[in-house]
């Protein structure tokens, strides 16, 4: 075949006079690399040299505007979104910005992250920024913008750390919180719901008979998006303290929780948390702390990883797993269990030695032993002379 499409680029490729003539369609289409190849053999034929048709490659400015556009608009949630432009914008933008696609190599991305560490950012930060360059350079790659990307190894995380509350220090909060943010922080801690899934729950979602909450929706950026951030729908199960505080505030229709202005703002929520945790002594903790919270108390009281995982709507269990540490407390009660009432089998079915049982099983044998030694003298003296 003359023409072939490789990774999203058109080629054009065929001999003439036993010679391999191979490039690059400047037009990325089908019917432009079958026209480039036309030329070419005309001009071969005419004894005419073939000049290295002048491909422009787009700088990573360009490209990543048009890939946010065509790709990620269409591709990503609204909050994926949200993300992503904040990084190109504030980040990779500034840094690769200039360069053209196919000068972007290895070693400019170790000066990149080099260059973010430096300046204070956590390696998870860096790793998030360096998804969003891989991701964008591929899709470079599949259209035929460049025909070779840099391979982009992620840093080495080191263990995650969260903050949690103790049961103290929730009362705490409790006990000085007043009004809306008293309830939302109440029912915070006891369903685990991340920020947005909080200020989106609508009294469509709740039914204090069968006591649960349905989560099916979240807000990002003010604006309300119809799935969570694992894009699935998961109940909640709500305790009498979550029950109570829902009866007393009950209503028809609406976001639980609202200003006048409709939905609680980030923004200002944050900020209230901010001022109560200074007036009460506490140290400066967030919103997503209370799903920690959650999370870490169901682990203390032994509750299973995975029945975790679904009441978090973690879609990877690998994320709920950090939990598990803080039920090793549980551990030694997990495995007693296994005991045996009896003191049989603690020895490979073997009684323990020294123990009630053991005394009595060798009282047993000596008396077994001599039934059969007695049993033999009875039948050797009723036994005929050979």
């Amino acid at each position: 075949m003359s023409i072939r499409k490789v990774h999203g680029a058109w080629w054009v490729d065929f001999r003439f006079n036993r010679v391999r003539h191979r490039r690059r369609s400047p037009d990325n289409t089908k019917a432009g690399a079958q026209s480039y190849e036309a030329m070419l053999r005309q001009r071969l034929a005419r004894g005419e040299p073939i000049v290295e048709e002048v491909v422009n490659i787009p700088s990573f400015k360009e490209f990543s505007q048009r890939w946010f556009e065509v790709y990620v608009k269409n591709n990503n949630k609204l909050s994926e979104q949200i993300t992503k432009e904040r990084l190109l914008r504030v980040h990779l933008v500034p840094f690769f910005g200039r360069m053209s696609l196919d000068s972007i190599k290895n070693v400019n991305v170790e000066e990149f992250k080099a260059s973010r560490l430096k300046k204070g950012l956590t390696r998870k930060s860096v790793n998030n920024q360096l998804a969003v360059l891989a991701k964008c350079l591929s899709v470079a790659k599949e259209w035929g913008d460049v025909e070779n990307v840099p391979i982009i190894k992620l840093l080495k995380l080191d263990p995650v750390k969260f903050d949690y509350l103790t049961i103290g220090e929730c009362d705490l909060l409790l006990d000085n919180a007043k009004g809306e943010y008293k309830d939302m922080i109440l029912l915070a801690i006891k369903t685990g719901l991340r920020f947005g899934e909080l200020i989106a729950l609508d009294w469509s979602d709740v039914d204090l008979v069968k006591n649960v909450l349905t989560i099916r929706r979240t807000i990002v950026g003010g604006v309300l998006q119809n799935s969570t951030k694992s894009n699935k729908i998961r109940h909640v199960e709500l305790n009498s303290d979550g029950n109570c505080m829902l009866k007393g505030r009950q209503k028809v229709t609406g976001y639980v929780f609202c200003n006048e202005g409709g939905s609680i703002k980030q923004g200002s929520a944050c900020k209230y948390l901010e001022r109560l945790c200074k007036r009460v002594g506490l140290r400066h903790i967030g919103w997503h702390v209370f799903r920690h919270t959650f999370a870490s108390h169901l682990a203390q009281n032994g509750i299973a990883i995975q029945v975790i995982q679904q009441l978090l709507g973690h879609s990877d269990i690998r994320t709920t797993l950090r939990y598990s540490h803080l039920s090793s407390s549980n551990l030694q009660d997990a495995v007693a269990t296994l005991e045996s009432k009896k003191e049989y089998c603690k020895n490979f079915g073997q009684y323990m030695v020294n123990s009630p049982a053991f005394t009595t099983k060798i009282i047993q044998n000596k008396n077994q032993d001599t039934s059969n030694i007695l049993a033999n003298v009875k039948h050797l003296e009723n036994s005929k002379p050979l």
